[in-house]
């Protein structure tokens, strides 16, 4: 797909900050919850709800435990009112992390996330300090092992309105504007089924690479981010060797 007159190839940064931690149900059972009271239960009548449950399945998150946080929401019983956080701040040698939390107590959070950036050689900054350095979008992954023709799948990715199509080695990833994500989203599974992975992200405008102490400080700092439960996603400006 790469070279076509519409789309151009670009690279999908991943690195450190998408590795899995024992604590990923723990996030994804959160989300349902906040999708379910922002909107129906119903995930047909709730595209939030129904990216959250697409994403717990990706996870081989079990049915019981799906639905229980939707009735567990439901019910509006104790432990199921989050408030939804944002917090911008830099890293070593000058790099901008954005923090999107779901949280229960706003002071225990805040105390423990500062800490987090300070022994790392970070700092949190001001709200907008950082965001305007990161655009928000929407973005689907399809295996190749899905795909039949490649031709076909860009013919249904150029009519969904998307912007940009990458293929990668196992995949190709689909990238739209954030208004447009369910739009572009519900015109592909209709022809492809769900993708095996739908989200909104932040994704950094330019990216800084680094090494040495500053790529080890950084990594560290990614981990222990994501360690924390209150953490639901980072984004970062930022690459390791």
């Amino acid at each position: 797909m790469a070279g076509h007159s519409k789309f151009k190839t670009i690279k999908h940064r991943k690195g450190a900050q998408d590795a899995r931690r024992s604590n990923t149900f723990t996030k994804l059972i959160r989300e349902i919850i906040v999708a379910t009271k922002a909107g129906d239960r119903n995930p047909e009548f709730n595209p939030r709800l129904r990216v959250a449950i697409n994403a717990a399945r990706s996870e081989n998150m079990p049915k019981d435990k799906i639905e229980g946080a939707i009735n567990k929401a439901s019910s509006n019983e104790i432990g199921s009112n989050y408030e939804e956080i944002r917090y911008e701040g830099y890293g070593p040698a000058g790099t901008a992390l954005i923090v999107e939390g779901l949280i229960e107590n706003r002071h225990r959070t805040a105390a423990e996330i500062r800490k987090i950036f300070e022994k790392n050689g970070g700092h949190i900054a001001e709200t907008g300090s950082v965001t305007y350095m990161f655009k928000k979008i929407g973005f689907m992954l399809y295996s190749k092992e899905a795909i039949k023709s490649a031709d076909e799948f860009l013919n249904a990715v150029l009519e969904s309105g998307a912007d940009d199509c990458v293929e990668h080695e196992d995949c190709y990833e689909v990238v739209c504007q954030l208004e447009d994500f369910h739009v572009v989203k519900d015109h592909l599974e209709s022809h492809y089924g769900e993708a095996s992975e739908a989200k909104i992200e932040w994704r950094a405008n330019n990216i800084i690479n680094l090494e040495g102490e500053d790529a080890v400080k950084a990594n560290k700092l990614l981990d222990l981010l994501h360690d924390n439960d209150d953490v639901q996603s980072i984004a970062c400006n930022f690459e390791t060797a």
